[in-house]
Parts: C-alpha cells; sequence; structure tokens
C-alpha cells in the first residue's frame, strides 16, 4: 500500500502561482512514476502530468505545458506541482496518483490516489 496526502491548494488570483506538495508514504516511493490529475466541477477526472521513477523524463497535458512544472524529492518521498500562470480553466480538486507502470496517463494505470486539494483561480 502507498498512502499519498496532497497539501498546497488554495485560492488565487489569474495570473498567480501555487506550489503542490503530495507526500508518500508506504511502500518504496522510488518503485512508482507519480502523477498529477485533476477534476473540475461537474468534468471527468482528467490527465495533468506525469514523472518517472527517477525522474528522468516527463510528460504533460497541452492545456499545462509551459506552465506547470512536475518534480519529485525521492529522499524525501513527495512529489511536487508548481503552477505559474494560472488561469481560472485551472479551477479543479488536484490529485496525485502513483502507478506501477513505467508511464501511464489514464486514470486505470494508477494504482493509488491522494484524496485531493482544491485550487481555485478566481478571474
Amino acid at each position: 500500500q502507498v498512502q499519498l496526502v496532497e497539501s498546497g491548494g488554495g485560492l488565487v488570483q489569474a495570473g498567480g502561482s501555487l506550489r503542490l506538495s503530495c507526500a508518500a508514504s508506504g511502500r518504496t516511493f522510488n518503485n512508482y512514476a507519480m502523477g498529477w490529475f485533476r477534476q473540475a466541477p461537474g468534468k471527468e477526472r482528467e490527465f495533468v502530468t506525469i514523472i518517472s521513477a527517477f525522474g528522468g523524463w516527463t510528460t504533460y497535458a497541452d492545456s499545462v505545458k509551459g506552465r506547470f512544472t512536475i518534480s519529485r524529492d525521492n529522499a524525501k518521498n513527495t512529489l511536487y506541482l508548481q503552477m505559474n500562470g494560472l488561469k481560472p480553466e485551472d479551477t479543479a480538486v488536484y490529485y496525485c496518483g502513483a502507478t506501477s507502470r513505467f508511464r501511464g496517463e489514464a486514470i486505470s494505470d494508477f494504482d493509488y490516489w491522494g484524496q485531493g486539494t482544491q485550487v481555485t483561480v478566481s478571474s
């Protein structure tokens, strides 16, 4: 089992920045690729970004490319999401997930999820 706890969400004005964190416990953190998804009200959960187990590669959704940066600190068992240039359409609950697959962008690819953290961007 892997337990994931997100933090860092909040209310920010358009153009602002936030950094989300996801603290992991349980099984060895660097056994897993880690990702961020988000779910806006009335919409399905969608892929945002993923990072490989040792941070060698990343993939981003087109909607966040150039504005968001995923990173991880395996010594601290923590995943991060730096979000810059936030837009009202980024408003959502953000979830971190862990996958034992080499890579994946589908919800079904992920084995463990956190409880989510709310990000609200005002215009």
